[in-house]
């Protein structure tokens, strides 16, 4: 996959086999409400030692922010262990068990329900203020009413697309599911061999398609915590989203290895994507390509709607300096540190604020992330919530090859979802 390797490990992470090894918690109705904890983060700046594990990129990246850190608490030293995304689930798992943990840790957005089954991880302190966040980032880290973490980077999906394609077809970019189909058919008559690239089978395909669920008006939970995935919308976003493959406006089967060099070559006039991929198309092409492409929010039907994922921070529930280590997390979440992280890691601030600076809002590619992020929603946190995710994509792929109808598809979406549960006691 042309992904960067955190974001793909991060995605696998999400698998089955750990949805399946963690379970008996979940989120309360109001997935946003405040921590269910009165401790707070004292005063002065922090001392002592901070063992801290990131993954991937960030765990290679991160010394340079915490060398900032150590700068301004001169008594205190943060140490950093880069952690390969595709062994974190393990480490993490032992290390909670044996309570030999660090003091803080990147969880990805849809495990965090797992590590709290687990016990593993602190509550999150008063001092936190919720609302500097992104609702639906914020939304990731609390699990049955209590939040467990902090945002600490945020991604979402968007529509890339040619733009010289799109001039030479007369095209203004789409702003509706109606817009999207004659867009990609104005794409492939300008000379791409597709019109646009969905996935189409394999681990999360539901999420690139749930964002269709959302804007065509559907839920997957509802306000009492039951599975609502069996209606109207749910047909329509199955049907809508399988027409580009059916129609032949997108390739049955998606290819992720040929998809970056497959725009590139004009091949390909759009697809839909997270914000790693802009560095994948300029570090393939090169930076003159810029000026060929563009990214605009996913196309509306009866709402707006896409996905937010990214990563967290947590403070273990045995960790050695906890007061340090949340100052730490309070700092990297800081919004002038965000942009600061930004700079060098380009991850996306998970802070509102930070997207008031120069360095994003003057960026108008970067500023469209920031537009969609206002309203991405994210998948229920619930413990069962990957046992599930690996069913819908089951069904989703089933619909795409003509095997399954979009209507029972949708009975059988919501029969996989209650016959697992939430994982709620």
């Amino acid at each position: 996959m042309n992904r960067t390797p955190r974001l793909a490990a991060a995605a696998t992470a999400s698998t089955l086999t750990l949805a399946l090894a963690l379970t008996g918690c979940g989120r309360s109705d109001e997935a946003g409400a405040p921590a269910d904890s009165t401790s707070s983060i004292s005063e002065g700046p922090a001392t002592g030692t901070v063992e801290v594990w990131a993954m991937g990129t960030e765990g290679e990246l991160l010394p340079e922010l915490a060398e900032q850190f150590e700068t301004d608490n001169p008594d205190v030293t943060v140490n950093v262990t880069p952690v390969p995304w595709e062994s974190s689930t393990e480490k993490i798992n032992t290390a909670i068990a044996t309570g030999e943990v660090p003091d803080v840790m990147q969880v990805g957005t849809t495990l965090m329900s797992g590590f709290v089954e687990l016990g593993g991880l602190a509550p999150t302190p008063q001092d936190i203020d919720s609302e500097a966040f992104f609702p639906g980032a914020w939304d990731t880290t609390v699990v049955d009413g209590t939040s467990y973490g902090v945002p600490w980077y945020v991604e979402t999906r968007v529509l890339y697309y040619r733009t010289d394609l799109a001039e030479e077809a007369g095209l203004e970019a789409p702003a509706t599911w109606a817009d999207l189909t004659a867009f990609a058919a104005g794409l492939q008559d300008a000379g791409a061999e597709h019109g646009i690239a969905l996935q189409t089978r394999g681990n999360s395909t539901s999420l690139m398609y749930l964002p269709f669920y959302w804007q065509a008006g559907g839920e997957i939970m509802d306000d009492a915590g039951e599975f609502t995935l069996a209606n109207d919308a749910q047909a329509k976003a199955l049907d809508y989203y399988s027409s580009f493959m059916r129609d032949g406006l997108a390739p049955q089967v998606l290819v992720e290895d040929e998809k970056v060099q497959n725009f590139i070559d004009g091949d390909l006039g759009s697809f839909v994507s997270g914000p790693w991929e802009r560095a994948n198309l300029l570090t393939t092409a090169g930076d003159d390509f810029a000026d060929k492409f563009g990214v605009v929010p996913l196309p509306d039907d009866e709402t707006t709607g896409s996905f937010i994922g990214g990563s967290n921070l947590a403070v273990l529930a045995d960790a050695a300096n906890p007061d340090a280590a949340w100052k730490f997390v309070q700092y990297a979440t800081d919004p002038a540190t965000q942009v600061d992280w930004f700079e060098i890691s380009s991850d996306l601030p998970a802070v509102q604020a930070s997207w008031e600076d120069p360095a994003l809002a003057d960026d108008e590619a970067v500023a469209v992330y920031g537009d969609v992020l206002e309203t991405a929603r994210s998948t229920p946190a619930i413990p069962t919530w990957a046992e599930i995710e690996h069913e819908l994509d089951l069904i989703i792929e089933q619909v795409i090859a003509g095997d399954l109808s979009p209507e029972d598809a949708a009975d059988q979406m919501q029969e996989a979802a209650t016959s697992i549960g939430t994982g709620l006691d």
